[in-house]
């Protein structure tokens, strides 16, 4: 059986993180740093679309706001990754909000400078199709989770994404999530409320599957977590 995931965390693509290494190199070559605060806005859902920022260090997050305020976290972003890049290639404003989480530094590219980049270099375009496809892949997985889901295989996902990507083993089968995040930005996003989420996790501890050290989450077993996960 399929294990259905969320997007939620870095392991969403990028349309332009995803490029061949030799073409993102170069496209990023001329790119005006840019730092950020812990706490700073980078942009907000509405904003024009003017450029692309690639994170050299530091942690974005990104997020999008019902009218009713609540807030939905749709992925955790580290070095290497690479925000806004929806605006360079259709123009329209941005689709969400992104936040420091802490201190990051960035580099800014244009949409000017990637159309003149993808003038010169078109192969880009071919590569993108493919990121395309990939993304539209991950979309169908997204709705899969919302529909059919139970709330303990939308947390499941979670963290199995945060251990994807910032996970390290540290023996016997453990992974700690090296990012600090609270039930808070867990509920936010699974999508579900944080009153659930502390109930799944305190479950999960009873039975060894999930553990708190020194503040940082740490899957005990993945295995067990990948079957909550299962459709």
């Amino acid at each position: 059986m399929p294990i259905i995931r969320t997007p939620s965390s870095a392991a969403v693509p990028s349309l332009l993180s995803g490029l061949p290494e030799h073409l993102s190199a170069d496209l990023f070559k001329s790119a005006t740093p840019v730092k950020l605060n812990a706490d700073a806005t980078l942009f907000l859902a509405g904003d024009a679309g003017d450029g692309c920022y690639r994170v050299e260090d530091g942690l974005l997050k990104v997020t999008m706001m019902s009218r009713s305020g609540s807030e939905r976290i749709l992925a955790f972003l580290g070095p290497g990754a690479i925000v806004g890049e929806l605006s360079i290639i259709d123009g329209l404003p941005r689709s969400a909000s992104v936040v420091a989480v802490r201190a990051a530094a960035l580099s800014f590219l244009s949409r000017a400078a990637f159309e003149d980049f993808a003038a010169k270099h078109p192969e880009v375009y071919k590569s993108l199709v493919t990121l395309i496809a990939t993304r539209l892949r991950e979309t169908d997985a997204v709705i899969a989770a919302g529909s059919f889901l139970p709330l303990r295989g939308r947390v499941a996902c979670t963290l199995l994404e945060l251990a994807q990507d910032f996970g390290q083993d540290v023996g016997s089968g453990r992974i700690v999530i090296r990012q600090k995040i609270g039930q808070s930005d867990l509920a936010a996003m699974a999508g579900i409320a944080r009153e659930n989420v502390s109930r799944i996790l305190n479950d999960w501890k009873r039975r060894k599957l999930v553990s708190r050290l020194s503040g940082y989450y740490c899957l005990e077993n993945k295995a067990k977590l990948q079957l909550e996960a299962e459709l």
